[in-house]
């Protein structure tokens, strides 16, 4: 028995929380990169298992499990062709008891990756649904008729490139597909699949799961009347959902997504998750222009999911000051009692140490700074290592994204590499056999068991930060008001409980003036920054007080 074993044995049988995800802190794991067991080269549950350790000494509360169900894979598992079974290469549903029991003795909750706007072409329910215009699922998916010239019923068009529709000579009709054409969309239009989604949600929580990161939340509907998107002006193009390259971003995006029936549906997810006190949702927000406002609107009210998390910070905008002050009040001002969660990076982008070209310094300030907002935080595998995007040539990349959109944009696969565990080794203890993507040689120095020894290390800094916002309540659960925001700096005051803790932020490599609030303010040096200068912020540092009297 070791000593999470034992603190964990000791601690006194407390009353589940209704509310531990507000202001939690959440660990996505990427499970085919995570830890291999079996030596195929593709990581699973029982590696998950086996490095859950690490994840609970990190000082996290909840860890989220990008998808493990059946599947082709042609996206990794977001292509889903079982919802209530595990794909073998990841293990089977006993395998998945046993990392929900492990979690949950480590003191961990277990969120779980639902992908319910769409499904793999593979699904029993796809296959049932194409056969015919009148079959029992017929209208399990989104089916239109072809213009009279043959071509596709309206402009939409995929993020993964190309038009959104594909023509089926089997039914003789186009399928809508928002990403691969192997991954049509269902109808939730349609009240039967409506129940079928809350029936899978269900299985799982009956399961033992904690919850649910749901993909592409605001997705799950289009316009009935199959209008065509508006173009969109060219000045408000951004690549912050799709690359620059994709014509994607061409379109403002009215009618294939962001419709407001979501909202009762989205309801009645809240309803199903009422019933198993503690569970809770996270909804992914994939939007250029409404991200803000959608995350606000699908977390407000108490009624609909718990929190959501937009592509604001997911960008390759730079957070300055400014922006990052823009982004909080913006969200302030629309949310009312909503939720936000907060990331830096996640499987679909470019790790942000490459994306905004940071190095270590600056690394630690900006995890102090979403360590400091209110909000659920998500930090990314690997990101407590301060591993950068990893190159992968094009003969190994595996993302039908990047090879589509080659040389221009590469895909996800730089961030999808495995996990470092040990410096000593070819793969880095991810695997005994050759892995899925190969393992960046630059990552091995950043191996989790050299950083485990090293009191100045990344991973140390992640440790330490964490432990400081846990010991601050004011930093999980309390009000936010922006003190401060220039273009290298911001400063924020904290309050819960009638205690105040004032965050200010050096976002470049000169000093910057500390402005202190009116108030007697005292340093809280437990922090993991060492400015003790008064009136002046020392490049990429922290400061952090508390108000006296």
């Amino acid at each position: 028995m070791n000593l999470l074993d034992t603190q964990n044995q000791n601690k006194p049988t407390a009353p589940v929380d209704p509310d531990w995800w507000r202001g939690a802190v959440i660990y996505q794991i990427y499970p085919r990169s995570f830890q291999d067991s079996n030596g195929d080269g593709i990581g699973d549950l029982s590696g998950i298992i086996h490095r859950l350790e690490h994840v609970a000494e990190l000082g996290v509360d909840a860890i989220w499990i990008s998808p493990f169900f059946r599947s082709p894979m042609l996206d990794f598992g977001y292509d889903v062709s079982d919802y209530r079974d595990v794909d073998p290469m990841f293990g089977n549903l006993g395998d998945f008891d046993a990392l929900v029991s492990r979690a949950h003795e480590l003191g961990l909750k277990v969120l779980i990756d639902l992908v319910l706007s769409h499904t793999s072409d593979q699904h029993p329910w796809f296959a049932e649904s194409r056969c015919s215009r009148d079959n029992a699922k017929a209208d399990w998916y989104v089916w239109a008729d072809a213009k009279p010239d043959g071509s596709p019923p309206n402009n939409w068009l995929s993020i993964f490139g190309g038009p959104a529709w594909e023509w089926d000579g089997e039914r003789m009709q186009y399928f809508l597909h928002n990403f691969l054409r192997e991954q049509p969309d269902l109808n939730l239009h349609e009240p039967a699949v409506q129940q079928e989604l809350l029936d899978v949600a269900r299985f799982w929580l009956v399961r033992g799961v904690d919850g649910f990161r749901l993909d592409t939340i605001n997705f799950y509907f289009h316009d009935q009347q199959l209008r065509d998107n508006p173009a969109l002006d060219p000045n408000e193009r951004n690549d912050t959902i799709a690359p620059s390259v994709n014509l994607y971003n061409w379109q403002n995006h009215l009618y294939d997504k962001n419709r407001p029936e979501n909202l009762e549906f989205l309801k009645k997810f809240r309803s199903l998750l009422n019933e198993f006190p503690g569970s809770t949702a996270v909804g992914e927000v994939g939007d250029s222009q409404r991200g803000t406002e959608i995350q606000a609107e699908y977390t407000s009210g108490g009624d609909k999911v718990h929190m959501c998390y937009s592509f604001d910070f997911l960008s390759g905008a730079m957070p300055t000051g400014t922006r990052v002050g823009e982004i909080i009040d913006s969200f302030e001002a629309a949310s009312g009692d909503g939720w936000a969660c907060w990331a830096f990076s996640n499987h679909d982008v470019v790790r942000h140490p490459s994306r905004w070209n940071t190095d270590e310094p600056a690394l630690r300030v900006f995890a102090a700074l979403l360590m400091a907002l209110r909000g659920t935080v998500c930090l990314y595998q690997g990101e407590e290592l301060g591993l950068t995007e990893a190159y992968v040539a094009y003969e190994a990349l595996q993302d039908p994204y990047g090879i589509r959109f080659w040389p221009k944009f590469k895909g996800r696969d730089g961030c999808r590499t495995p996990m470092v565990w040990v410096p000593d080794t070819l793969n880095g203890g991810f695997s005994e056999g050759k892995p899925w993507l190969p393992v960046a040689m630059e990552h091995l120095g950043r191996a989790a068991f050299t950083q485990a020894t090293d009191p100045d290390s990344t991973l140390q800094f992640y440790r330490s930060m964490l432990a400081f916002r846990s010991r601050h309540p004011a930093l999980a659960k309390g009000s936010l008001q922006v003190h401060e925001a220039r273009e290298n700096y911001i400063s924020l005051i904290r309050e819960h409980n009638g205690v105040r803790l004032f965050c200010a932020f050096n976002l470049s490599a000169e000093g910057q003036p500390l402005c202190l609030p009116t108030g007697t303010w005292v340093q809280d040096e437990s922090a993991p920054f060492q400015n003790l200068e008064k009136e002046t912020l020392l490049p990429w540092q922290a400061w952090f007080g508390l108000e006296q009297g």
